[in-house]
């Protein structure tokens, strides 16, 4: 009997350390006292210092802001005024155009379908995507007519090569100057405000046209994940916003994340600003040009382009779930959105000896923090982010189990040291 019940008691303690162990990585967001997590509440007031030293200056009209670790949410705040004019206040569930943030989660989707096999990172796109079949590299540009030249590409343009922003597709509108042309004179579109098109058919037109350099030569920055999110719809078989709907935004529970907005919930789209001569925020007009109208309030309207690359709109909180599942090493709150293994790739050098800024490097839809990086931000090796063309950014810290979001909606924003500076007032509030 003793020896029963000891065995019993072992039995109990490993239940206990496996409940234990799992739940130290499946954690859910939840809101705790700072120095629950190790943070200094009077050192992460100076958060609240610099966001109103901006907002007094009159180079924002206000900030949503995320902060967590291991779980527990430290600072969750929304700052200033959503209308400057009026003094509406700018509420921390305000939903905001999250721009190039999309590009996280359509990454996510291509490496849900990679997991059940329907293809492998280093296939061709023209395997599923035909128009991409004998890529072409642009040669000579003409820019008296637009009319061009091209040179045989040496390989095709594979899943990898999109995922890391290698492929040699530039962007349309922002891109640069002699594809901004070739685009326009195609009609592609960055796919941001366009109104009644189609993703296939942006696409389909996409393929034929030359890229900047030859496949894997260079990270250029462009319409690659377009390109992924019409890929999700043709292998998966359902259009882009419902694959993203059904198999992330359901089961992590972003009830606020969506490309266009439900008419019950367009009041909590937050306005958009832009600056002035004089560095100074006003609001945007009905339209902004960026070499091709932007349509400020798109998320408001009942679209058809589902912009894989840029076109969703979400809350800090709910982006905040979909960063603590990666976190998590791919699953929340008891559902598994990728195996632990996957986000090990995603957030492994996918680009060899091509850098970005400051010696950082790409994985998989992220950029990666490198020891050389490190030296220049408080961020330490390993961790991953992006942002949006309205001023936002994130970080996801594996080391340090931290998630961050900010959240301006400013175009331009010629004050965008405040991403760097909220970085820096994160870690310094560190107690251990």
């Amino acid at each position: 009997m003793l020896v029963m019940n000891r065995l019993r008691s072992l039995m109990f303690l490993v239940l206990l350390l496996i409940i234990g162990f799992t739940h130290s990585f499946s954690q859910t967001l939840q809101n705790a006292e700072p120095r629950s997590a190790d943070f200094s509440p009077e050192r992460l007031a100076r958060l609240d210092q610099l966001f109103q030293q901006y907002i007094d200056s009159g180079w924002i009209n206000g900030a949503t802001a995320l902060i967590a670790r291991n779980g527990k949410i430290v600072y969750y705040k929304g700052t200033g005024y959503d209308d400057i004019s009026t003094k509406k206040p700018l509420h921390k569930d305000a939903i905001m155009r999250i721009a190039s943030q999309t590009k996280a989660i359509t990454s996510v989707a291509v490496m849900m379908l990679y997991e059940e096999g329907k293809f492998l990172l280093d296939d061709p796109i023209s395997k599923y995507i035909p128009e991409f079949k004998n890529p072409v590299v642009l040669d000579q540009f003409n820019e008296s007519d637009t009319t061009y030249t091209t040179v045989p590409a040496k390989s095709e343009v594979t899943i990898r090569h999109l995922l890391t922003h290698t492929s040699g597709i530039q962007y349309a509108q922002i891109g640069s100057k002699v594809f901004k042309a070739i685009y326009a004179k195609s009609g592609i579109v960055a796919g941001i405000g366009v109104d009644k098109i189609k993703l296939a058919d942006i696409i389909k037109k996409l393929g034929p046209l030359p890229l900047e350099h030859q496949p894997g030569e260079k990270f250029t920055y462009g319409l690659n994940t377009d390109v992924l999110g019409y890929l999700v719809e043709v292998v998966s078989g359902m259009p882009f916003n419902v694959f993203l709907k059904k198999r992330i935004f359901d089961p992590l529970g972003m009830k606020d994340t969506y490309f266009y907005l439900p008419e019950e919930k367009r009041h909590r789209l937050a306005t958009l600003y832009t600056t002035d001569d004089q560095q100074r925020i006003q609001k945007a007009g009905a339209t902004m040009d960026i070499n091709g109208n932007i349509l400020t309030d798109y998320p408001n309207i009942n679209g058809t382009y589902y912009s894989g690359g840029g076109g969703l709109a979400s809350t800090a909180y709910d982006f905040s779930v979909f960063m603590q599942m990666l976190l998590n090493n791919g699953v929340y709150n008891g559902t598994r959105i990728l195996s632990r293994n996957s986000i090990r790739m995603m957030t492994t050098n996918q680009i060899g000896d091509l850098r970005l800024g400051r010696g950082n490097t790409f994985g998989l839809g992220f950029e990666l923090v490198t020891e050389k990086g490190s030296a220049y931000s408080p961020r330490p090796e390993g961790s991953y982010s992006w942002g949006g063309m309205f001023s936002s950014s994130y970080w996801i810290d594996p080391k340090e189990k931290i998630i961050g979001q900010l959240f301006l909606q400013v175009f331009p924003n010629k004050h965008g040291e405040i991403h760097e500076k909220f970085k820096v007032l994160t870690y310094q509030a560190l107690s251990n």
